[in-house]
């Protein structure tokens, strides 16, 4: 189970981090022809995309370093509550298939939210306090 939330957490992590570099440094590029991007300024887009990108380092520091885990549940239930913005969005403009994918990556953030808190959370370690008990041992 471990295996397969540290899988879901870096896709998720790619995924929302190409979105959130997409959204903040390249709007005008990737809004051409979208009508749902006219749904929000497009400063609110830029501070979805920052926290899109604040969310990514969130799935994975805290985790990975086992200092405050308890943030990578928080960014995956940040993640999860704006797919169903997204899916309001998409829902006003009759757009079908973002309607599935931001459903789609909502449930997979719920999952990793509950799974980290529930099923497999991750211990906190002070991993400076473990340091110096081994560098005092050698």
């Amino acid at each position: 189970m471990n295996i397969l939330l540290w899988v879901l957490q870096v896709l998720a992590a790619l995924l929302y981090g190409a979105s959130g570099v997409m959204k903040v440094f390249m709007f005008d590029k990737v809004s051409e022809g979208v009508p749902s991007f006219g749904a929000l300024p497009r400063e609110a887009w830029m501070t979805l995309g920052i926290l899109e990108l604040l969310c990514t380092v969130g799935l994975i520091v805290p985790a990975a370093f086992h200092w405050r885990p308890a943030l990578t549940v928080v960014a995956a239930t940040v993640l999860a509550v704006e797919s169903l913005v997204f899916v309001w969005v998409h829902v006003q403009y009759r757009e079908i298939p973002p309607i599935i994918l931001s459903g789609v990556l909502g449930l997979l953030m719920a999952f990793i939210a509950y799974s980290r808190m529930v099923l497999k959370p991750i211990s906190e370690r002070r991993a400076w306090l473990s340091m110096l008990s081994t560098s005092k041992t050698r």
